[in-house]
């Protein structure tokens, strides 16, 4: 009898070695071409001979975590790798990636080429940590961490900075990064919500106060503010499409990486 049930535990145990899951990646090809290159690189500046995965399915492992947020447990059963491998192949990537990111002064003289910039703030929420004070939004009411981004008058994303706790607010984490001195210097016009008022510089912010408090030419003014800033939401809606981000488990450490290799996986399937 208990020979029979180990034997019968045994078979099911090797199906279940065999079971994969399979998932629709919604990811345009050229960001796998894209990330798969730069792999291919950076392995052969590691001087890399062999390993589990060749460059286009470690790509594709990294894409699949980053776009659908499937936990590294699933990832490593559908690649047929262990969870340690397959955390170990995306961390590397998205460092890779991060990498490449344009920095602030990149994006300020690229945006100088432009019309105008959109200067918005989003929140990525995280999971409860014990300090989880400093991570607070109070404007979400939820925990999450601070990203800024810029995004041209397409709703294409110029720049995301770095994370910093839900708790900073949207004006202030902007003077931290340094991002209304680099527009100033640049010369670039910046539009923005209230969330920055008095930031100075070259920011435009709509007039400040109840609607029925503002004069009839103010709120005409603050119409055609939001209707410009409206341009910025597929710039945001576009990094939210990257699931990982919706939810975010992983260290807060992370995060910044994390949205730098979305931010380079969005502009190389824009190119």
């Amino acid at each position: 009898m208990v020979g029979g049930f180990s034997t019968k535990r045994t078979r099911v145990h090797q199906r279940l070695r065999v079971l994969v899951y399979s998932s629709r990646l919604n990811v345009s090809s050229s960001a796998l071409r894209f990330l798969s290159a730069r792999l291919r690189v950076h392995r052969r500046a590691l001087g890399t001979r062999w390993r589990r995965l060749n460059t286009g399915r470690q790509a594709l492992l990294t894409l699949a975590h980053l776009r659908n947020g499937h936990p590294y447990v699933h990832l490593a059963a559908g690649f047929g790798v262990g969870t340690t491998t397959a955390w170990r192949y995306v961390t590397e990537a998205v460092d890779v990636l991060a990498a490449l990111a344009p920095s602030l002064a990149d994006a300020a003289r690229a945006a100088s080429l432009k019309a105008f910039v959109l200067l918005d703030g989003t929140l990525l929420p995280i999971d409860r940590i014990a300090a989880d004070r400093p991570f607070h939004s109070g404007k979400h009411r939820m925990h999450g961490m601070n990203v800024q981004v810029l995004a041209d008058p397409l709703g294409r994303l110029l720049w995301a900075s770095p994370a910093l706790p839900g708790a900073v607010h949207d004006v202030r984490a902007a003077r931290e990064h340094g991002i209304i001195g680099a527009l100033a210097q640049a010369g670039v016009n910046c539009w923005a919500d209230k969330g920055y008022h008095g930031a100075g510089g070259t920011v435009c912010v709509p007039y400040r106060g109840r609607w029925d408090a503002l004069s009839s030419g103010q709120q005409a003014v603050n119409r055609s503010h939001a209707t410009i800033r409206a341009l910025v939401e597929p710039a945001i809606a576009g990094l939210k499409t990257w699931r990982l981000l919706r939810k975010l488990r992983c260290s807060t450490t992370r995060i910044t990486a994390l949205v730098q290799a979305v931010l380079v996986l969005q502009q190389a399937s824009s190119n």
